[in-house]
């Protein structure tokens, strides 16, 4: 059995609130204020152990911190490579790409993590300036 944690409430509240998918970093700074001694490293474990139970999602970037989203269903991402603002995408099912990979594969396929990247509407808009 778990045992009860206000951290651990604390930054899945706090996750439930951002829809920018922030860092560790950022969670464990806007949680200072209200915990003033909790330590990064806590910030780091809860949010690991949070994704472990699929109350949240942890999002790899591939080139810089990982990422952590409130909504724990399965949805899609995408990364500017501008500015690095991190975006739900609102888009119909490819959970056929776990059928098409199996195809070709003789194990045993059980999901997929995609992260599609490219250049965010806002700085389209300042590019086009």
């Amino acid at each position: 059995m778990l045992k009860h944690s206000k951290q651990r409430d604390a930054i899945e509240q706090f996750l439930a609130t951002r829809y920018d998918h922030p860092t560790a970093e950022t969670v464990y700074l806007n949680l200072r204020e209200d915990y003033p001694k909790i330590s990064l490293a806590t910030v780091y474990r809860n949010l690991s152990l949070l994704a472990e139970l699929g109350n949240i999602q942890k999002i790899p970037t591939g080139n810089g911190p990982d990422r952590f989203d409130g909504r724990p269903e399965p949805h899609n991402h995408f990364l500017c490579d501008e500015c690095g603002s991190m975006i739900d995408l609102q888009m119909n099912s490819i959970d056929h790409v776990d059928e098409i990979a199996a195809q070709t594969f003789d194990g045993l396929i059980k999901g997929h993590s995609i992260l599609f990247y490219g250049i965010c509407p806002e700085c389209l808009k300042k590019e086009q300036q």
